[in-house]
């Protein structure tokens, strides 16, 4: 009964965080956290502890199998190279220099645990860097990459930090097997995640195969694919995460959804919808409920003789080393692909000095790096403590928030003006894309409507009459995309009056049906069915007039 409570509380400050986030101009994670904290705070707040592994398996696989799904196929696969310098790359290097950069700032953090906690602090979190970072202020190629990278690196940098907990456990450490490990764990994971989407296919094949199965089982067998991912992975050795990536990236491009009918595609993209914002938001608010325990014990390595001072000094200077060990990674990236291209004699996209500083503090820590660090074994072998565990703990909470609030309080400072004002390339293809289906859909309605009369009940002139209707809307959806400002304005501004009207109608239609209901002329169900059809037409409506 108290989880099912717990559980109720966590859904109803998610909702109460959505409301929120309109009136302080703070991101939504940074919010969720807070409230979170604010929970656990008190001495009768609610305390809870989190078990990493279930963490991981509850949260981390739908998230990153929808944003892995959402994310542009084609912009990451162009941009590969800069993605996979950073995801793979960058954690390596990441481990290094923070890793003894620790050991020479906290001299009683052994140095394989600073490499632990480096390896585990290395991935950024995908979540915090969709939210904190504005898509508008950002330069889109600069986006794709953090997103890109943020999808890739967990993987990398879990696997990295196991390796180094074994070591501490075993006292030994093989690079060649580490090697072998890790691109075992990346091939597999992928496979996995290939394996997974095959599966759910064929499951979803039979069931169009014995007919009339609700959309509903439809609908589950997509929330499950990212979960048979990730447990598939993980039972061979492999990497959850990456194959659970992986399921979300093929997914679009698959034909999967050519599986579902259409009212388990709409019921499936509404469900996704819902399910990320609340996993996002009871992800955050879990985080800032650690948070409280965590920082309110200090370990007395950190404490020195100023208690209060060190502690925080310690987490913003190595927040800044990571920063910093960022900024370098992405310069020296950067400086390469210029000279490979002048080498090559191509045109090269140089990063300005305020973009590669956007690049660096949107780095962001988040649930990877707190699961992680929490899943620290509690004893060595023999029995003895694991060597510094409560400082690790402490150190990745505090660079967590250090790093969201860094991030939150200086990136839109330094993106302002990155973007120039006007369209943007993707608001261009989409219109070019509008014309060019609208033109193919007149060309296909003008054929029918010029075929023989076929059924010998047919109005005489109907078929031209309904065609001619249609087709004058693709005719202003093509007008509406016009090149010409004088043209395209007009058909905006008719577009937008028909909008206006076409809302106004539903909301009269939406009137009507409920004063039926409640003088019983109609049924529930009668009434559910038709705001059901209302609501999906006013939301097609509404999708239209915001990219107006």
């Amino acid at each position: 009964m108290q989880v099912a409570i717990f559980i109720l509380i966590v859904l109803v400050f998610v909702a109460v965080s959505g409301a929120l986030v309109r009136l302080v101009r703070v991101p939504l994670p940074v919010l969720q956290i807070a409230i979170g904290a604010a929970l656990a705070w008190p001495m009768r707040g609610i305390h809870v502890e989190i078990d990493p592994e279930l963490f991981l398996l509850v949260f981390i696989p739908p998230l990153l199998f929808s944003d892995a799904y959402g994310a542009p196929k084609r912009e990451l696969v162009a941009l590969r190279g800069p993605i996979l310098d950073l995801a793979i790359g960058l954690v390596f290097f990441t481990i290094v220099g923070f890793g003894y950069a620790l050991h020479w700032l906290v001299p009683s953090v052994p140095l394989v645990v600073a490499f632990a906690l480096a390896a585990v602090l290395s991935p950024t979190d995908a979540v915090a860097v969709s939210s904190i970072v504005d898509k508008n202020v950002v330069p889109a190629r600069l986006m794709h990459i953090l997103e890109g990278e943020s999808l890739l690196n967990d993987a990398s940098g879990l696997v990295m930090f196991r390796f180094a907990v074994a070591a501490v456990l075993t006292g030994s450490f093989s690079f060649a097997a580490v090697s072998l490990t890790f691109l075992y764990a990346v091939a597999v994971g992928i496979l996995a995640g290939v394996v997974a989407l095959f599966v759910a296919a064929k499951a979803l094949q039979l069931l169009n195969r014995i007919g009339g199965v609700p959309a509903e089982a439809q609908v589950l067998i997509m929330i499950l694919l990212p979960f048979v991912a990730y447990l598939g992975a993980e039972h061979v050795g492999a990497s959850g995460i990456l194959a659970a990536v992986t399921a979300g990236v093929l997914t679009g491009g698959s034909g999967i959804f050519r599986f579902l009918g259409v009212s388990a595609r709409i019921q499936t993209m509404s469900l996704w919808t819902t399910l990320s914002f609340v996993f996002n938001g009871a992800l955050f608010i879990l985080l800032g409920l650690q948070f409280p325990d965590i920082i309110g014990n200090v370990p007395p390595e950190l404490s020195g003789r100023y208690p209060v001072i060190q502690p925080i000094l310690t987490v913003l200077a190595l927040t800044l080393c990571l920063i910093a060990l960022r900024f370098v990674w992405i310069w020296i990236g950067d400086t390469t692909a210029r000279v490979v291209a002048r080498l090559r004699k191509r045109k090269a996209e140089p990063f300005g000095l305020r973009i590669l500083l956007a690049g660096s503090v949107a780095g962001v820590r988040g649930a990877i790096t707190l699961a992680g660090i929490l899943s620290l074994p509690l004893a060595m072998p023999d029995g003895s403590p694991f060597p510094a565990r409560d400082v690790a703990i402490f150190l990745a909470a505090g660079v967590i928030i250090c790093s969201l609030a860094i991030a939150s309080l200086t990136l839109p400072w330094i993106a302002r003006g990155l973007v120039d004002p006007g369209e943007d390339a993707g608001a261009a293809e989409e219109r070019l894309a509008r014309v060019g289906a609208a033109k193919a859909a007149i060309d296909r309605i003008e054929s029918i409507a010029g075929a023989e009369d076929g059924d010998e009940g047919e109005v005489p002139g109907a078929r031209l009459a309904a065609a001619d209707s249609i087709v004058a809307g693709y005719r202003r959806r093509i007008a509406a995309s016009d090149e010409a400002d004088e043209a395209r304005t007009e058909a905006r501004e008719a577009g937008r009056l028909e909008l206006e009207m076409r809302l106004a109608g539903i909301e009269a239609e939406r009137k009507a049906v409920r004063a039926m209901f409640r003088s019983r002329e109609i049924n529930d169900h009668t009434m559910q069915a038709l705001l059901t059809e209302i609501t999906l037409t006013e939301a097609l409506l509404k999708g239209r007039q915001a990219r107006k």
